[in-house]
């Protein structure tokens, strides 16, 4: 959440008098309505006794942790969140430090500090947030969380050739509770009291108030110094011109003389802005757009401008609207507030403007429609259509669902009309043909600890896989399959048909060496039992039939009516019976091994 600043931010330019103090024992007091604007000239005395560094803050060129150096302090008068804001020209580099202390001979290491050369040219740094809301400007510290009483001294340094000044701006939501007293003011100490930041038109009244007073004469200053304002002799005053301000009140036998800066900031208008009308098709709505219609002719450096969704945030500058403004359909009524840059509480919340967004357009009809071979017509789009909608089809029809007969790609663009803003999607239905499966391989890989099936078809298709009676499943693979006999299905997952096959899952030797040393002697079959009488014919290179295996005689030892067979190729084949009693010869078998010598 961002709040709007609520202390007084006033460029150098305005006073004729800034207020500098290169020393942390003469710092310059700032308290809730202080304007805070000066530049920096070199550096008084060496605060840190020599030291090295202090924070973020190291030895400068100056010799010292300071570099043309200003001091400010201030004490808190109430509990919340506290930032400050420092404004400076973004091609010069600035660097700060808080401490949390009441006494300059006892700093500490500062509670906030900020080191970072200015390569990113930002025109702030600080604790809080940027007040232009940049996010990515990473020379601000975490807000402070204060309560009343806490004393903090301010060192701001420059590091540029130049030096354009800087002004300060306190920020936080304890502005939000205690407009008036978040900052204390007690601690300057003047009969007129601490310099004065207003708006046109408000009264602003001094009151020098003093018993035993024989008179009061009041001045203002000129380039020639004070001059006198004739026919003002009351204990009051009041200022209708900014200006720095001089009462001397004279006591019997004493005179006590008082200044006090009054500044007037112009008020900020904000221009009638005419209603948005926008269409959905975006999530958001850019509202820094509408920026330089609410200002006019009046300059984006001199006033800031946020927008709000109800009036009463709008006038405590509370809860601010994102500039991306995510959008929702319907009418929003959206609060402006302009407010200056050197004064925010200089604020215009006369304007208010709707967002007007039509109705999304989703495509809530399929983008994919299948059609099984053979059929000849199928409708696609918008069964239950909006009756706020105008549909238009690449086929020249203009209904919310249209019947096809033939596979390709058909768009509609589907409008709707909103204050006279015609707002338009186009969507694409593609329609495709769907053919029953068919199954062209089946890769069995057994005689293995994990036994894998995977299942190869003659074209791509929406298919969906399973073994036996299992869950259906979009990959082709699977593992982990027991021995024995098993059916596999592939089916369309559009309904235009399916496809089973009847496999087998054995474990077959690939090469077997009958030499009699006892390891690998046998050609063998592994998982017979799990067939219905099972028959294992194997053949060499020229078909001639070498032995039949069944469940009783599962391996071969090379030999042929007792005569050892040549090592060479030899191939085999399974067939058992199923459950209707055929005997079928098991499909997608590696029937190929070899005899080693």
């Amino acid at each position: 959440m961002k709040y709007s600043l609520f202390i007084i931010f006033l460029l150098f330019s305005l006073f004729s008098v800034a207020q500098i103090s290169p020393d942390c024992s003469t710092a310059i007091p700032i308290c809730n309505n202080t304007p805070v604007n000066s530049g920096t000239d070199s550096y008084g005395i060496d605060d840190f006794n020599g030291a090295n560094e202090s924070g973020c803050l190291e030895k400068s060129l100056s010799g010292a942790i300071e570099s043309n150096s200003a001091w400010y302090r201030f004490r808190t008068g109430a509990s919340g969140q506290l930032g400050f804001n420092i404004s400076m020209d973004s091609s010069e580099d600035w660097d700060f430090a808080l401490y949390k202390s009441a006494d300059c001979n006892n700093l500490g290491e500062p509670v906030r500090c900020n080191f970072k050369e200015n390569d990113d040219q930002d025109s702030f740094l600080g604790v809080g947030e940027d007040p232009t809301g940049n996010t990515e400007n990473l020379s601000y510290e975490d807000w402070l969380d204060v309560v009343p009483g806490e004393d903090y001294y301010l060192l701001i340094n420059n590091f540029s050739n130049i030096n354009s000044g800087f002004s300060i701006q306190f920020s936080g939501n304890i502005f939000v509770t205690n407009p008036y007293d978040a900052l204390d003011c007690t601690i300057i100490n003047n009969l007129l009291g601490p310099p004065i930041a207003a708006c046109e038109s408000d009264f602003i009244e001094l009151d020098a108030t003093t018993a035993n007073v024989l008179s009061y004469d009041w001045y203002v200053e000129s380039n020639s110094g004070f001059d006198q304002i004739i026919g003002e002799n009351n204990a009051t005053f009041e200022v209708v011109n900014s200006g720095l301000y001089r009462v001397v009140v004279t006591l019997p036998g004493e005179t006590i003389i008082s200044d006090v800066q009054v500044n007037f900031t112009p008020n900020p208008t904000a221009s009638p802005v005419d209603d948005k009308v926008v269409c959905y098709s975006e999530d958001t709505y850019d509202l820094a757009a509408i920026d330089a219609e609410v200002l006019g002719s009046q300059s984006s450096d001199r006033f800031i401008v946020s927008y709000h969704s109800n009036f009463s945030d709008a006038v405590s500058g509370v809860n601010n609207l994102n500039k991306n403004h995510k959008k929702n359909q319907g009418v929003e009524t959206i609060y402006i507030r302009v407010n200056s840059f050197e004064n925010p509480k200089c604020f215009d919340v006369s304007q208010n403007f709707d967002l007007i967004v039509s109705e999304e357009i989703e495509q809530d009809f399929p983008s994919i429609v299948s059609v099984c071979e053979g059929n000849t017509t199928v409708i696609v789009g918008d069964d239950t259509p909006n009756n706020n909608f105008t549909y238009e089809w690449s086929t020249g029809e203009n209904t919310p669902s249209i019947l096809v007969n033939s596979e390709g790609f058909y768009t509609v663009t589907i409008s709707s009309i909103i204050s006279g803003v015609v707002c338009s999607e186009v969507f694409t239905v593609d329609v495709i043909i769907s053919r029953t499966p068919i199954i062209s391989n089946v890769i069995i890989e057994s005689l293995q600890e994990n036994n894998t099936v995977t299942i190869e078809t003659e074209f791509d298709g929406n298919f969906e896989y399973r073994i036996d009676d299992g869950e259906y499943q979009t990959e082709s693979f699977f593992n982990t399959v027991l021995p024995g006999s098993h059916i596999i299905e592939v089916r369309d997952i559009e309904g235009c048909g399916s496809v089973t096959e009847s496999i087998v899952v054995m474990g077959f030797s690939k090469f077997f060496t009958p030499n009699g040393d006892g390891i690998n002697d046998q050609w063998l079959v592994e998982g017979l039992d799990q067939l219905n009488s099972p028959v294992v014919l194997i053949f060499d290179r020229y078909g001639k039939l070498m032995k039949q295996l069944n469940p009783l005689k599962i391996s071969w030892d090379g030999f042929y009516n007792g005569v050892q067979m040549p090592a060479s190729d030899y191939w085999f084949q399974l067939s058992y019976l199923e459950e209707n009693g055929d005997r079928t010869v098991a499909k997608y078998i590696n029937s190929h091994f070899s005899l080693k010598r």
